[in-house]
């Protein structure tokens, strides 16, 4: 599937695990909020960093995605299950992230940046809810991979 090509190792693991939120609470679509959910289970890539480097606990942020999503009625959800058209949005976003960055990967912390920007599904509303925004959340990208791009702020 192309639209993965440029996914690093861990950004791959998100969605495979996004697709296991789904599952968990029996939908059949993978929405921001299940792409939230895998890269706080995934737990290690540089997304999970910032977010604990900005004062989240990533239970907090599972707490509040539980407030917001309703576990549907008890199915078997199986074979493929697709993203809804905001999760699609994030990763479109998360690839310009990363071109913008000058990155030629897709890493956990350009899918976050995406979740962010997306601006409308339920994972940019846990985020906002829990104080954050997308410029803290660029700026501590960019410290902590250590690369003053030039002539983006």
């Amino acid at each position: 599937m192309n639209m993965f090509s440029r996914f690093t190792e861990r950004a791959r693991k998100v969605i495979i695990l996004a697709k296991e939120e789904a599952k968990r609470f029996n939908h059949d679509y993978i929405g921001t909020e299940h792409i939230l959910l895998g890269l706080i289970k995934e737990g290690e890539g540089v997304a999970a960093a910032v977010l604990q480097n900005l004062g989240l606990s990533l239970e907090a942020i599972r707490l509040e995605v539980e407030k917001l999503v309703q576990p549907g009625p008890p199915t078997v959800v199986s074979g493929d299950i697709p993203f809804t058209p905001k999760a699609k949005k994030v990763i479109e976003l998360a690839t310009d992230e990363a071109r913008n960055l000058g990155h030629n990967y897709i890493g956990t912390e350009h899918l976050l940046l995406g979740l962010l920007r997306e601006g409308e599904g339920v994972a940019s509303q846990v985020l906002s809810n829990l104080g954050l925004d997308l410029n803290r959340v660029r700026q501590e990208v960019m410290s902590l991979l250590g690369s003053s791009t030039p002539g983006f702020g």
